[in-house]
């Protein structure tokens, strides 16, 4: 049995839609990787940002702390 124009067609525009659909998969699993790994670099950076603060905060705490002890208590003398 001969194909007609109509079936070809259908079949040439299948097989079109399948080549499309890998590229389009493949597409997304490298966008896919590549958004894994900045959230990777980016979950990183957060955790060095909130360390860094927490260690300036200590820093500032124990600086607090000397100058309160070095400051003499007023007494009524003064």
């Amino acid at each position: 049995m001969k194909k007609t124009t109509t079936a070809i067609r259908l079949d040439n525009h299948e097989k079109l839609c399948r080549i499309m659909q890998k590229q389009t998969h493949a597409k997304i699993n490298e966008l896919a990787v590549q958004i894994n790994r900045l959230e990777k670099i980016l979950i990183g950076a957060a955790a060095l940002i909130i360390s860094g603060l927490g260690m300036t905060l200590i820093e500032l705490l124990t600086w607090f702390k000397k100058i309160k002890k070095k400051k003499k208590p007023k007494t009524a003398i003064d």
